[in-house]
C-alpha cells in the first residue's frame, strides 16, 4: 500500500497503536490519517475522537479502514469523526480514489 500512496506524492508515517497514532499525528500534522479501527491501547474510534479534540489535528481528514464491513462499524466510524470508511480486503483503486478525494487531488 505504501508504494501506491507514494504515487500520490505523499510520505507515509506509521504507528503501532492508537495512542501512538494520535501522538504521531499531533507531531507530524499529516495531510490524511488512515485509521485502523481495531488497534491496541486506543481503538480507531477513540483515536479519531482524540484527533478531533485537538486544535492541531481536528481538521485532518480521517479514512477509517477495517476488516469488518458492518453498517454498525461504518456508522460508529463516521460518528467518531472519520470522513470516510473502507473495508478489507483492500481494493487499491477504490482506496486510492477515496484518498485522492479526501486530499482534494
Amino acid at each position: 500500500m505504501n508504494a501506491a500512496i507514494e504515487q500520490l506524492d505523499e510520505q507515509v508515517v506509521t504507528a503501532g497503536d492508537g495512542q501512538e497514532g494520535v501522538d504521531v499525528a499531533r507531531r507530524v500534522k499529516p495531510s490524511l490519517v488512515i485509521m485502523d479501527l481495531h488497534m491496541p491501547v486506543l481503538d480507531g474510534w477513540q483515536a479519531t475522537r482524540e484527533l478531533r479534540k485537538h486544535p492541531d489535528t481536528k481538521d485532518i481528514p480521517v479514512l477509517a479502514l477495517t476488516a469488518y464491513d458492518s453498517s454498525r462499524d461504518r456508522s460508529a466510524a463516521l460518528d467518531a469523526g472519520c470522513n470516510d470508511f473502507d473495508s478489507k480486503p483492500i481494493s487499491m483503486p477504490r482506496l486510492l480514489a477515496k484518498i485522492e478525494r479526501l486530499l482534494n487531488k
